[in-house]
């Protein structure tokens, strides 16, 4: 087996690879991934792509990718063929791959979520030092009759998102995760300027498919443009939507916002002929796990979400 940067290959050498990757994601995750991938072949076009690629007797049979973000790296993708050892080439990949990003000066922070495309990652990632938490990817069937109508806003103002709404929802994001696991795993959730950003890349960026404002609310009091809960939706694969942001305010919680909000994205999806609906939650965040259980949601996948240093 022969490690390569990934800046020293071509999308050519790498086309079958994607292609598989790509059905895996529509296959189990019910993903089109193909975008996410055209993106991924740009870069590598420009030989712009940090990561590295391993080849078996000439042919790509993995690779992984990162990209830098001040003073983190995120590690974009693991993937190895199901064709190939993806315990043994996976934990290479990641060994080198983390090996690089700790040489770089200025890095402080490595972020990971990898889908479980590559073998198990949980061994080697804890080896180097990161701190691992296991996420839930869930799917909900459109298809079947709703128990009951979305419960009334409690007086507050329902509307679909608009523009005007970035910067009063990444306060909201930010004050609804303070102290909260996923805080931990996304460092974007602790400031107001990195919840915008994370906000504009759900909403203005492929990588979570392409918004859908109108599955898309917010409550807010009437009067004021500042929100108490938001849930924000992207359709991934034709059919399919994926509820990328889900937040009720401190002190607003526990009292049916949330579930009321899923309800009314899921019926506004429906109205549209939408068959599924997705999303992913970290598994210690019990409460949000059993309203989406509650809801009928159905977790197909778990994968690894990981944090360098701890």
């Amino acid at each position: 087996m022969d490690i390569v940067d990934l800046r020293q290959t071509s999308v050519r050498q790498l086309e079958p690879l994607l292609e598989e990757e790509a059905r895996h994601w529509h296959d189990e995750l019910h993903w089109d991934y193909r975008s996410a991938l055209d993106l991924i072949k740009r870069f590598l076009e420009a030989h712009a792509l940090c990561g590295c690629v391993a080849f078996e007797k000439g042919s790509a049979a993995g690779y992984s990718f990162y990209v830098l973000e001040d003073q983190k790296g995120l590690i974009g993708g693991l993937y190895v063929s199901s064709r190939y050892p993806q315990a043994v080439i996976g934990r290479r990949l990641l060994d080198e791959m983390v090996f690089s990003m700790r040489a770089i000066p200025q890095l402080s922070r490595i972020e990971a979520q990898l889908m479980p495309f590559s073998g198990p990652v949980d061994t080697p990632l804890r080896e180097q030092g990161f701190h691992l938490y296991t996420r839930k990817f869930m799917l909900f069937d459109l298809q079947k009759l709703p128990e009951s109508r979305p419960a009334s806003a409690a007086g507050m103002r329902l509307d679909r998102w608009n523009d005007r709404f970035f910067e009063p929802c990444a306060k909201l994001i930010y004050l609804s995760y303070a102290d909260h696991v996923d805080g931990e795993i996304n460092d974007q959730y602790r400031s107001r300027a990195g919840a915008l950003k994370f906000l504009k890349n759900i909403i203005l960026l492929p990588g979570c498919g392409q918004f859908i404002s109108g599955a898309s609310f917010v409550l807010r009091q009437p009067g004021s443009d500042e929100l108490t809960a938001a849930v924000l939706t992207s359709e991934v694969s034709p059919g399919v939507g994926h509820t990328t942001q889900i937040c009720v305010l401190p002190g607003y919680q526990g009292h049916g916002l949330g579930r009321m909000l899923m309800q009314t994205s899921a019926e506004a999806l429906r109205a549209m002929k939408f068959r599924e609906l997705t999303l992913t939650v970290t598994s210690a965040n019990r409460s949000a796990v059993q309203l989406y259980e509650n809801l009928g949601f159905t977790t197909i996948r778990t994968f690894t979400a990981g944090v360098w240093p701890r």
